[in-house]
This record gives structure tokens, C-alpha cells and sequence, in this order.
């Protein structure tokens, strides 16, 4: 699943505090001719839409952007898994118990493949799982809200994943090459997401009263949650600009939320649901939907770790790393073990 929070400093000391000399930025050194001649290549195949491979040169600006980037993608997926996890032995039949447990098993999946392209930037896992646990890096807002009903696990399938598919397939598209690879997986099996999630929805909306107002009350929490994934206004997105520059993002932070909005409203009605928005209505000069005003008070305050579910998704992280120390060494000694054999074999 996407996290809005690419956009997101990690660190509360990556951004600006109070004071003159807070908002002073260090002036970069001059490049070198080498460097100069390296620069212009990168800059040359940025500018033809080719690829960067772990093994070329880039700046170290466009690799911090990247580690940031991706590890913050690959944690949204493993905290991702916490929320529908929480149904798994609650799922009202077979069927949707052996569909959720194949979901979230995905989500572990795309974790690792993220955590693997960003190892070839030169971070290891550790340091990236070390920033998570630490609270120093930073993962979507989404997921720190409860899943209290069965319709929510719906309600993130059509929704949240939905979310996620507008935001991820322009990202096959990544100048990184190992980012973009990883990504065309990743699109495939979110976009299976989506369709189980809608088709579960449609099943409760076929059903009695009380479903169809569970689906409607989980529709209500997360429909504003969901376009604010997308992250901030472009107008509050510094570095906007720089990653579509880098050829890192590709379609802007509004525009993707209001291709949302537009493949989304069919979809509703179709379901049955009404989205709570009373401003959201089309518009005929715009061809594109109005929608109302988002609450960023909320979406800055879940992000900065004061949502309702941010200590319990961090400690459950953390709880589970810990308790798995034993399943990593026996791992680690079982792999010297194998070494150990192989070289005595070739001896």
C-alpha cells in the first residue's frame, strides 16, 4: 500500500525549527570537473526518461530521496498488514478467512520487495527497521486508524487499495530501476485488492439492513482518510517538485486525488454507498468532480504520531521484532552451517 508520507521529512529535525538561523541552508560545495562531467550524464538520462541502476553514478541528494522513499513504502506495507490482520480470526466464514490471510501475506510480500530495492541504495534492512522501531522514520497515516468492523476490511480493499493502485502504477514508471521492477508486482497483486474488497462489499450491500449500514458507517470513516493519502496540496509539497524533476514522482499530489475522486464516485454508486462529502458534485466546465475541503489539522497530527492507533501499530512492530530475534539467529547459524559445508565439500 502507497504512503502519502514520501512527502514527509523521517526525522522531526529534517525540517526547519524556530529561528534565524534554523532557515539557513548549507550552500553545497562545488562539483568537481568529474563530478561536473557525472552530474551531466545522470541529468542526460534523466532527461530521456531512461533508468538509474544501482551501479551508476547519481547524486547523493536523488539516493537520500530514494532510501527515504522506498523504506517509508516498504514500512506502510508491513504496518499495513496490522489492521485487516486484526480480522483474520473473526473472518465471518472460510472463504474470506483464507482470502484475508492471502492478503495480508501479499502485504509481507511487497514489504520485502521494497526493502530489497532499497538495500541496493546502500542501506542495510536493519538500519531501516531500526528507524521505524525508533519512531525515526515515517509510514502512511492510513494505517493509523482501527478496522471495527468487518466492513472496514472492505471498506481499505476498495478504498485504501484503490488508493493505492492511483498512486503506484506511475510508479513502474520510476527512474530507479530496481524501485520501478518492484513495483509492477506490487500493482498487480493491489489491483486484486481492490476487486476482492469491492466484491466483499457488494455481498454486505446484498444483505440485510444492518450490513448495508456497516458498509455506510465504514465508508463515512474512511473516505476522508483516503484522500488525504495522496498527501499534501501541491502547494504544500516542497519536494513535489524535485522528485517529478528526478523522474521519482511522476503525476502530482492533486491530480492523482482528483483521478481518485473521478473513477470513485461511479463506483459508489454502482455499490449503493454515498460518499460523505455534501460539496463533492460534477463539474461540467471542469469535467472533473468538485469535492469538499480536507481535514490536514487531522492528517498533520496522525502523521506526527498523535493519530488513535499510532503507539499500538509501533509497539506491535516492535513486540514482534523482538519475540522473532530467536527465528533470525537460528536463520543466520542455520546459513554459516550451509556455508561451513559447502567449503569443507570443496576443499
Amino acid at each position: 500500500m502507497y504512503t502519502q508520507s514520501f512527502n514527509v521529512p523521517d526525522q522531526a529535525n529534517d525540517t526547519p525549527t524556530a529561528g534565524a538561523a534554523a532557515s539557513l541552508k548549507a550552500v553545497p560545495a562545488p562539483l568537481s570537473i568529474s563530478e561536473a562531467a557525472l552530474q551531466a550524464d545522470f541529468d542526460a538520462r534523466i532527461d530521456a526518461d531512461g533508468r538509474i541502476e544501482p551501479q551508476d553514478w547519481m547524486p547523493e541528494a536523488y539516493r537520500k530521496t530514494l532510501v527515504r522513499q522506498i523504506s517509508q513504502h516498504a514500512h506502510s506495507e508491513i504496518v499495513g498488514m496490522l489492521p485487516e490482520g486484526n480480522w483474520i480470526s473473526r473472518a465471518p466464514s472460510l472463504k474470506r478467512k483464507a482470502i484475508l490471510i492471502a492478503k495480508v501475506q501479499d502485504e509481507g510480500g511487497h514489504g520485502l520487495y521494497l526493502y530489497s530495492a532499497a538495500e541496493t541504495l546502500g542501506t542495510s534492512r536493519d538500519q531501516m527497521f531500526d528507524a521505524l522501531h525508533t519512531g525515526r522514520a515515517k509510514y502512511s497515516s492510513i494505517f493509523n486508524y482501527p478496522t471495527l468492523t468487518w466492513a472496514d476490511v472492505g471498506v481499505i480493499g476498495w478504498l485504501v487499495d484503490g488508493a493505492a493502485i492511483m498512486n503506484q502504477i506511475p510508479l513502474c514508471r520510476c527512474s530507479y530501476g530496481p524501485y520501478a521492477r518492484a513495483m509492477v508486482r506490487v500493482c498487480k497483486e493491489e489491483s486484486f485488492h481492490q476487486r476482492q474488497g469491492y466484491e466483499a462489499l457488494l455481498v454486505m450491500m446484498s444483505g440485510t439492513d444492518e450490513q448495508r449500514a456497516m458498509v455506510q458507517d465504514a465508508v463515512n470513516r474512511w473516505w476522508w482518510k483516503c484522500l488525504a493519502m495522496f498527501g499534501p496540496p501541491d502547494a504544500d509539497s516542497p519536494n513535489s517538485a524535485q522528485g517529478m524533476r528526478w523522474g521519482i514522482k511522476r503525476i502530482s499530489n492533486d491530480a492523482l486525488r482528483q483521478k481518485f475522486v473521478d473513477a470513485t464516485v461511479p463506483q459508489a454508486k454502482v455499490l449503493g454507498v454515498t460518499l460523505p462529502d455534501p460539496d463533492l458534485k460534477w463539474n461540467e466546465t471542469r469535467q472533473q468532480h468538485d469535492y469538499g475541503a480536507i481535514d490536514w489539522d487531522e492528517f498533520w497530527a496522525t502523521v506526527n504520531g498523535n493519530g488513535p492507533c499510532n503507539k499500538e501499530r509501533l509497539g506491535t512492530r516492535v513486540k514482534a521484532w523482538n519475540e522473532g530475534q530467536w527465528v533470525r539467529d537460528a536463520a543466520l547459524a542455520h546459513a554459516r552451517k550451509q556455508q561451513a559445508r559447502r567449503m569443507l565439500e570443496a576443499a
